[in-house]
């Protein structure tokens, strides 16, 4: 996946591998390919690392619906883990439901690469200015 989010690189992102695409306004998609850093002592993907991948979807989708100058933070995602992933390539697909004066509120999806469902996601973002 070519990266075209105008989200921004940042340490985490470039750490975890996460490569990050904006599909259209409000529709965002960030994935990874699983490597050892992202493994538990179970040999499947950490939860943490999951969440990170929604996070960084949820807040590049938000980014882009806002106007230039105003930025959104996560506070509140919630995570529902349907089925472990070990190997292969994760994408989460996320997507504005709805956009307020002030909050924003996402929906997303992760699924590994044979398009089976890892996990589902709900977040709620706040806007804010700089």
């Amino acid at each position: 996946m070519e990266d075209t989010s105008a989200y921004g690189e940042f340490p985490l992102r470039a750490f975890l591998g996460m490569e990050v695409a904006e599909d259209s306004p409000g529709h965002s998609t960030a994935s990874l390919e699983v490597a050892d850093q992202h493994l538990n002592p179970n040999g499947v993907v950490h939860g943490a690392v999951l969440f990170a991948l929604v996070d960084t979807a949820m807040g590049s989708a938000a980014m882009s619906v806002l106007p230039e100058g105003e930025y959104a933070t996560s506070v509140d995602l919630q995570l529902r883990f349907v089925r472990p992933a070990s190997a292969g390539r994760l994408t989460a697909a996320v997507e504005v439901l709805k956009k307020g004066r002030t909050v924003l509120h996402l929906e997303g999806r992760v699924e590994d690469s044979d398009g089976r469902l890892v996990a589902t996601a709900a977040g709620t973002f706040t806007t804010f200015s700089v």
